[in-house]
C-alpha cells in the first residue's frame, strides 16, 4: 500500500516536524522540568493518543476529497505551509513568554490520569500536528497504490509512534536535567527560537513544493 520511496521521504519529513519544539514538545518539557521523568512520559503517552485520534479524523475526512481532487490537495498544502510559517513567526515573537511559562512550578503534583488527560488535550488540539496531517500527508499519497484513506491512516500511525519516541526522549531529558533547564531561561528561549525558524523554513518548503508540483 505504501512504497519504500514514499516511506523514506515521509520518515524524513516526520523527523523534521517532530523534532521542532512546538506545543507538544514545550508542554512535555514543562512537565519534565516541573515534575520529573515519570510525569513527562505520561504526558507524552496522552499526547500520542490525541495525535493518533487527530490523524484518524483527518484521514477519514480528507481521504475521499484528496483521492478525487488534485486542486484541493494543492490548496490545502498552500494553506498549511502558510500557517506553519505563521506559527514560526509566533514562536519567535513569544519565545520569552514561553520560556517563563515552562519554568513555573505548580503547587501539587497532578494524578497520573490527570497528566495523561492533559497530554491528550494538547495532542488532539495541537495545530502543528493538524497542519502536518492536513497539508503534508497528502504530499506523500500515491493514488496508484490504492486507497488514499488507508495510506493516510498508515502515515498517521507511523507519525504517532515516532512522536511518542521523540517526545518521550525530550521528556526524559527534561526530567533528568530539571535544574539545568529551569536555572537558565535563556536556554529555553534559544530552543524556542530555533523551533520557530525551522517551522518557518518548513512552511516555505511546503509552499514551494505545492507551487512547483
Amino acid at each position: 500500500m505504501v512504497s519504500g520511496g514514499q516511506f523514506a521521504t515521509f520518515f524524513a519529513a516526520s523527523i523534521v516536524i517532530i523534532m521542532v519544539p512546538g506545543p507538544s514538545v514545550l508542554f512535555t518539557l514543562a512537565r519534565g522540568v516541573a515534575w520529573g521523568r515519570a510525569v513527562a512520559v505520561l504526558t507524552v503517552l496522552g499526547n500520542s493518543i490525541g495525535t493518533l485520534l487527530l490523524s484518524v479524523v483527518v484521514a477519514l475526512g480528507l481521504g475521499p476529497l484528496l483521492a478525487h481532487s488534485r486542486a484541493f490537495s494543492i490548496t490545502l498544502q498552500l494553506a498549511g505551509g502558510a500557517y506553519l510559517f505563521w506559527l514560526g513567526i509566533s514562536a519567535l515573537r513569544h519565545r520569552h513568554a514561553h520560556a517563563r511559562a515552562m519554568t513555573e512550578r505548580e503547587a501539587d503534583r497532578p494524578s497520573n490520569l490527570h497528566v495523561v488527560r492533559q497530554g491528550f488535550t494538547v495532542g488532539v488540539l495541537n495545530p502543528k500536528s493538524l497542519v502536518f496531517f492536513a497539508a503534508v500527508f497528502p504530499h506523500f499519497v500515491d493514488r496508484t497504490k490504492g486507497s488514499v484513506t488507508v495510506q493516510l491512516l498508515i502515515f498517521g500511525a507511523i507519525f504517532s509512534v515516532m512522536a511518542f519516541l521523540s517526545d518521550g526522549t525530550w521528556g526524559l531529558i527534561a526530567g533528568t536535567a530539571r535544574e539545568w533547564l529551569s536555572g537558565s531561561p535563556h536556554r529555553l528561549v534559544l530552543l524556542r527560537a530555533i523551533g520557530g525558524c525551522v517551522m518557518m523554513g518548513l512552511g516555505v518548503l511546503i509552499i514551494v513544493s505545492a507551487i512547483t508540483s
